[in-house]
């Protein structure tokens, strides 16, 4: 067993802290009430049952005792897609660079107007 196994268990006792179950490899762990699920988790009773059976992903594993550390809340936050960000801009338009050369002659002249009044304050100061 290494950290990150997804192994089917038998929960054997609940505790107020976690819950302890029996894995398939005749290895127990825990629970802990903190990786039942995301969010609060008021009563771990309304959750899990003594003789159920989960799915539980390995978060640690201690060799010398045999004992580990397990979590439902992994394999719940995997299943929950990641919402795509909108990106702002004008792709599925399949415009390319056309919006930028029909307006680079009017920024160049503005800029020319520009330059010339500058160079015209500094000459009259």
């Amino acid at each position: 067993m290494k950290i990150g196994d997804k192994i089917q268990g038998l929960i054997t006792g609940i505790q107020p802290y976690g819950a302890f179950v029996d894995l398939e490899n005749q290895t127990r762990g825990l629970i802990h009430i903190s990786e039942i699920k995301t969010g609060f988790v008021d009563n771990i009773h309304d959750v899990l049952k003594v003789g159920q059976k989960v799915l539980v992903q390995v978060v640690d594993y201690d060799e010398f005792s045999g004992k580990a550390s397990l979590s439902l809340r992994t394999l719940e936050e995997e299943k929950q897609s990641i919402p795509r960000r909108h990106r702002y801009t004008n792709e599925r338009n399949k415009i390319g660079f056309a919006p930028f050369v029909q307006q680079l002659p009017i920024w160049i002249k503005e800029s020319k107007e520009f330059l010339q009044e500058k160079k015209e304050e500094s000459e009259t100061k």
